[in-house]
């Protein structure tokens, strides 16, 4: 869709001025002198007619440039730029699965997004220029200059018209608009490569898990278990000195040194 605004803004432009020359002769005067140009801006094949207000003769003049250049190329991109968003659009939605074959096709993608980026911000550049040469060259104060009886201060030369440019602004903006939004979806389609895949990529964790130390040897879960002594309640059976039996509890060392 910005593809479009910029090609469409620009490609489809067509505009005029009109300018009025009043001669101290009214009869050879023409206040509705009509000067159109448009797309691709070679100015210097735009004709039309003047009087020289000396008689009726009149002179054939011509406006000044050549910015085909640089409006062609940026349209020329902005077309490129939507057939391949089309194409690519495409491709997302219906071959999936070979898009991402062997990863060539994000590697495709990757490369064409960064030229595309960069061809956008050329190309906006060149026609910013060449559209502000065609402001200077289709302004009715610098085409009056060419007439010779404008040279002349008897007579009165005065812009009717100017020319409306709010389109070709635009155009400039759209083509500005481009270049971010492809340069912003250079990260968008490197995520889809291998490239950030394998950056992604960690060293394997050697550390495994190993057997508790804990439930090895002798110092084992188990120990304090139902088949350890200390874990048991009740007493242990001794016998006192003078062959009496004697017991004591697992109430700790205090109580068993009360009993001995």
């Amino acid at each position: 869709l910005f593809a479009i605004f910029a090609f469409a803004t620009c490609g489809g432009y067509s505009g005029g001025l009109r300018l009025s020359v009043d001669c101290a002769n009214k009869s050879e005067s023409d206040f509705n002198i009509d000067i159109a140009f448009a797309y691709p801006f070679r100015l210097h094949q735009v004709n039309f007619d003047a009087p020289t207000c000396e008689g009726k003769r009149r002179e054939k003049l011509s406006l000044i440039g050549d910015f085909s250049s640089s409006a062609e190329f940026f349209v020329t991109i902005a077309v490129f730029a939507f057939l391949y968003s089309l194409a690519a659009t495409v491709v997302y939605i219906f071959f999936q699965n070979k898009y991402r074959e062997n990863n060539r096709g994000p590697l495709i993608d990757f490369i064409v997004t960064v030229v595309f980026s960069f061809l956008w911000l050329v190309s906006s550049s060149a026609w910013a220029k060449g559209l502000s040469d065609v402001k200077i060259a289709t302004d009715p104060d610098e085409v009056l200059l060419l007439m010779s009886a404008c040279k002349q201060q008897s007579n009165k030369c005065l812009p009717v018209r100017s020319p409306v440019m709010s389109s070709l602004n635009t155009s400039v903006v759209f083509g500005y608009l481009n270049f971010i939004l492809w340069a912003g979806n250079i990260w968008f389609v490197f995520k889809e490569t291998g490239w950030h895949s394998s950056g992604q990529r960690h060293p394997p964790d050697t550390t495994e898990k190993q057997p508790s130390s804990y439930n090895q040897g002798g110092y084992n879960q188990d120990s304090y278990g139902p088949a350890g002594g200390y874990n048991q309640p009740g007493s242990y059976g001794q016998v006192g000195e003078y062959g009496q039996s004697q017991s004591y509890s697992q109430s700790g060392p205090t109580s068993f040194a009360n009993q001995i």
